[in-house]
């Protein structure tokens, strides 16, 4: 099985359009450094798709053993981002799910392999395990999740729906 490394927005943004078992059916486990659940599930504890992320037992949460690389990290990525990428380096991840593209790019400078919520989703529709990209991104939208027009077109076009 493969192993992941998980940032807060795709686990949050998956929850909120209840398609986080996605991640469960797909990665088995996620690993997730402290800060990271810490903003899931303790920053946002009004939210009402916490409760999803807390009974979650498949999601881990993981100590960040280098300090000094999260430190240089935050220089230009938030702590959970700058977390993420430590612990996928220490742990040797396969995969880390990072959505803000400055994150994305500076783990792909490490060597990292990096997907999304936005390609979980492609996955999922790939997989016929939602019906809808489009009803999703839609969705994801009115969660708060920002994705371009040019890019909804491209994964539209990716998975075979119209635009």
């Amino acid at each position: 099985m493969q192993k992941v490394v998980s940032n807060s927005s795709p686990i949050i943004h998956l929850a909120k359009i209840g398609k986080l078992s996605l991640l469960r059916e797909y990665f088995n486990t996620i690993m997730v450094p402290e800060s990271v659940f810490k903003e899931c599930v303790a920053e946002g504890k009004d939210r009402k798709e916490v409760e999803a992320i807390k009974k979650a037992e498949w999601i881990r949460v993981a100590e960040v053993q280098d300090k000094k690389l999260v430190k240089l990290l935050q220089s230009s990525l938030d702590n959970g981002e700058s977390e993420a990428i430590a612990l996928s380096l220490e742990s040797g991840a396969d995969l880390i799910l990072l959505d803000d593209s400055d994150a994305r790019e500076k783990a792909r400078i490490y060597g990292l392999t990096v997907a999304g919520t936005l390609g979980v989703l492609l996955r999922a529709k790939k997989d016929r395990k939602i019906s809808s990209l489009k009803e999703n991104i839609i969705k994801l939208r009115e969660s708060g999740f920002w994705v371009s027009d040019f890019v909804e077109e491209r994964l539209l076009e990716a998975s075979g729906e119209p635009f």
